[in-house]
């Protein structure tokens, strides 16, 4: 008994610097933006209600903002997912050379920002590489970043950077699959396709639901990249809600962008808890 109070204190010890800086840094800076959201100034302000809400949530620019980031990310993480998935299906039938595969799709999570948008504006720029090569094939030269085209440079920007961690954690789950299920479903006479949708399927679904989370919440870190190639005011196509709450904090209007937070936050958050409760049946399903 007097063991395991010793070992709590300890632990307690020893999470207190973490639980510290997590209440100092994140809850307490929170609960200060939800009382911001209600005010009509931030310094001597007064109270408002939800008034704050109600505007941003009637203003034609956050609702395209809103409408460009659901889109881009539900356009951008099953690709990115499935390329993953299919990375590793590939690099798990050890192949030659796949050592040197794997570092050249992990490479990008390591390249530096400025790096990342250096190459991309070599390749996409109005006079850059790409266009080069288009004009000496006879097309036309294309702006890719100031048209419609400028999602697409996005969705394949976001998967650039991306896919090689889906890959790796994909390729982690694979190493888990018992061999004895691929074996017995080949003495079964199941293909391919079969052994891919009845055993590696299922056996990845916890694996899949870590991957679905974490490149969800990575797709509102594209905003970094996306805003040194395109600036504040990008094509109409690719102004996402980083790019809003960005502009609203340069024009020092802190209970808008304060509402705004707290209404990306919920989106957000009903988001995981859905996710949360479709694994939560969907791995009972599969017991």
């Amino acid at each position: 008994m007097k063991m395991n109070l010793t070992r709590r204190r300890a632990l307690l010890v020893f999470l207190f610097p973490s639980l510290f800086g997590f209440l100092l840094f994140y809850i307490i800076p929170f609960l200060g933006c939800g009382w911001y959201s209600l005010m009509d100034r931030a310094v001597g302000g007064s109270f408002v209600g939800l008034e704050n809400y109600a505007n941003i949530l009637s203003n034609d620019l956050f609702l395209m903002a809103l409408a460009n980031t659901a889109y881009f990310i539900l356009l951008a993480v099953p690709v990115t997912m499935l390329l993953g998935l299919i990375l590793a299906i590939l690099l798990n039938q050890k192949i030659h050379g796949s050592n040197i595969f794997k570092a050249v799709f992990i490479a990008p999570m390591v390249i530096p920002t400025a790096s990342v948008v250096l190459i991309w504006d070599i390749l996409f720029h109005g006079q850059g590489a790409l266009n080069a090569l288009l004009t000496s094939l006879g097309f036309n030269v294309i702006d890719w970043l100031n048209s419609d085209k400028a999602r697409g440079v996005m969705v394949l920007l976001y998967a650039w950077k991306n896919v090689g961690y889906c890959m790796v954690i994909f390729l982690g789950g694979l190493l888990k699959i018992p061999k004895e299920c691929y074996e017995a479903a080949e003495m079964e006479g199941a293909g391919a396709i079969s052994k891919l949708i009845y055993i590696t399927i299922p056996y990845l679904s916890p694996v899949s639901f870590f991957v679905l989370v974490i490149s969800v919440i990575n797709s509102f870190k594209i905003f970094r990249e996306v805003y040194l190639l395109a600036g504040p005011y990008p094509h109409e196509s690719i102004y996402t809600m980083q790019h809003y709450m960005n502009n609203v904090f340069v024009s020092l209007d802190y209970q808008k962008l304060s509402a705004a937070a707290y209404v990306v936050a919920l989106i957000l958050g009903l988001l995981i808890y859905a996710l949360f409760r479709w694994e939560s049946k969907y791995s009972s399903f599969y017991k």
